[in-house]
């Protein structure tokens, strides 16, 4: 019998899955049988840029190890796309890993209102 942690029969929906820790969640969770709904805006840790290349990425890496996944790449303030998404590729949603965020690297005295505005996906 295996200790490892299994998801077969699940999906999995992740925000930010292009890269980072989004990307890992959704390798480990592909490589233990979940399939996936890899969201991702394509910009920057910043939020500069939009492309769909680094969700394709991720769901070309994990279906050519034999898993599921789906690229999404809409906003995450769309969540019923996102949603429609997974439901109508997979038919049901098990686990949602919201972890989609933008990074200011500025003191908390320099930070714009548009900076904030920004940030606010975070919370």
């Amino acid at each position: 019998m295996s200790d490892t942690l299994r998801f077969d029969g699940k999906v999995v929906l992740i925000t930010g899955a292009g890269n980072g820790l989004g990307k890992a969640y959704a390798l480990a969770f592909a490589e233990r049988g979940a399939s996936v709904v890899v969201n991702d805006l394509g910009g920057s840790a910043t939020g500069v840029g939009k492309g769909s290349k680094a969700a394709d990425l991720v769901v070309q890496e994990i279906v050519s190890k034999g898993g599921k996944a789906v690229a999404n790449y809409d906003s995450v303030e769309d969540g019923e796309k996102l949603v429609k998404t997974a439901l109508d590729t997979f038919g049901k949603i098990d686990v949602v890993i919201n972890n989609a965020g933008i990074l200011r690297d500025k003191s908390f005295a320099r930070i714009s209102d548009e900076d904030w505005g920004k940030m606010f996906l975070n919370i």
